[in-house]
């Protein structure tokens, strides 16, 4: 079995290192393990129980409490298809449908050669976009089924090429900022 330290460039003790070795600095520990390792390894909770003067089952609480965090270890490639309110209306769940056949995994899962993870999640917040699919955080908007078939053959092709993404990812940074300073408070 592979150690933890043999996948990841940054060990769990740097991580540690660069926090005050007390509990305030538990959330963001972990946040920083979760991006590094992709899932919060047992080994690298029982360490920052030990570093951080916590008792275990009080880290699992943080780490099972927030959506965020997972005990499982994910893909290389996480796809999350939304499915809040507008992205359901607009065909959420056919698009997961179709990623659940291409993929070969139900949502939740990850593929047996650990290159991605398919994930169903609430709204994004990206309603305008609907329906939206994200591949590690980078938006894909306007989703069909068709569509979404076409970014798995394109990242799988990628892949194999050795390039970062297959599509190009839909650029937010562009969208105007809204003012609401004179939308009144509800209530």
């Amino acid at each position: 079995m592979r150690r933890i330290e043999d996948i990841c460039e940054i060990s769990v003790s740097e991580i540690l290192d660069r926090y005050p070795a007390d509990r305030t600095s538990s959330l963001a520990v972990l946040e920083d393990i979760q991006a590094e390792y992709k899932y919060l390894p047992r080994e690298a909770l029982e360490e920052v129980a030990e570093r951080l003067n916590m008792h275990l089952g009080e880290v699992y609480q943080i780490a099972t409490f927030f959506k965020a965090f997972s005990l499982e270890p994910k893909g290389d490639r996480v796809i999350k298809v939304c499915l809040g309110t507008a992205c359901h209306v607009a065909g959420g769940a056919r698009i997961l449908d179709q990623l659940e056949r291409d993929l070969g995994i139900k949502a939740g899962g990850t593929t047996p050669d650990g290159k991605y993870s398919l994930e169903a999640v609430r709204c994004v917040g990206a309603c305008a976009l609907s329906p939206l699919v994200l591949v590690d955080e980078e938006p894909h908007s306007k989703m069909t089924p068709d569509k979404a078939s076409d970014l798995v053959a394109k990242m799988i092709g990628a892949k194999e090429e050795g390039e970062a993404t297959g599509l190009p990812a839909t650029d937010l940074s562009s969208r105007a900022s809204v003012d609401l300073s004179r939308v009144p408070p509800t209530g």
